[in-house]
């Protein structure tokens, strides 16, 4: 589904990607794991059209990601949930829920079945709804903006750290329900610096390192890896 060849990204003099390849099949969670600095948000700025690259290609059911709009990306099935949540805190939770159904907009029976998919995955966000994004805890704007990206009825999910600066027992949660929505047939391509959580639900993974690829494998080829071990794991 998901095909990213010999991928390359610039900053000015600075290259933040160096010839990335990776794959997303249909129905898989694959992890990419990596710290600060590796290129992991930069990837994904670049799959949702919000960044050119310099080199390389990445295509969506052989559709062009790159050199587009990021609404003909989001129509076409790619979606992404950024890092830091990027809510509008002073909009009630359901009009940013909305704002992530923008591209299907004349289908108002369409965002409304969405609206009730998305809260009966977070219940907790239904008596919120009418509530300021801004006013929730930092679980509860995760899930509101993990739910704001599959209002656009994705194929693919972009996941961009959606465990940073949570408790243990919320990142629970957050993982439990992008299984779930994984199960429902969304395939979601995840960045994460909590390996052991990505790794518990991650079919498989790639690590990257200063803008390259390192590593890549199966979940219990990583699990087992001395490597993802003492740099990911704490092992």
């Amino acid at each position: 589904m998901l095909e990213v060849r010999d991928l390359s990204v610039n900053y000015g003099p600075f290259r933040a990607l160096h010839d990335v390849n990776l794959t997303v099949q249909q129905g898989e969670i694959v992890v990419l794991l990596g710290a600060n600095g590796a290129g992991k948000s930069t990837l994904f700025r670049t799959l949702s059209g919000l960044q050119r690259p310099s080199g390389g290609t990445a295509t969506w059911n052989g559709r062009p990601l790159t050199g587009g709009k990021p609404e003909f990306n989001v129509s076409h099935g790619v979606s992404q949930c950024p890092e830091g949540r990027l809510l509008f805190p002073d909009l009630s939770v359901e009009k940013n829920l909305r704002l992530g159904a923008f591209v299907h907009r004349r289908d108002a029976a369409g965002t409304a079945r969405e609206l009730e998919r998305v809260y009966a995955l977070f219940p907790a966000l239904v008596e919120k709804r009418h509530a300021p994004a801004g006013s929730l805890s930092g679980g509860q704007q995760q899930m509101v903006a993990i739910a704001r990206a599959l209002m656009a009825r994705p194929e693919l999910l972009l996941l961009d750290e959606p465990s940073l600066g949570l408790a243990p027992l919320v990142v629970e949660q957050v993982f439990e329900a992008v299984q779930r929505v994984n199960e429902a047939g969304v395939s979601v391509l995840l960045a994460e610096q909590n390996a052991f959580a990505a790794l518990g639900i991650a079919h498989r993974g790639y690590v990257l390192e200063g803008g390259r690829v390192s590593l890549q494998g199966s979940q219990g080829e990583l699990l087992g890896n001395d490597r993802v071990r003492s740099a990911y794991l704490g092992v």
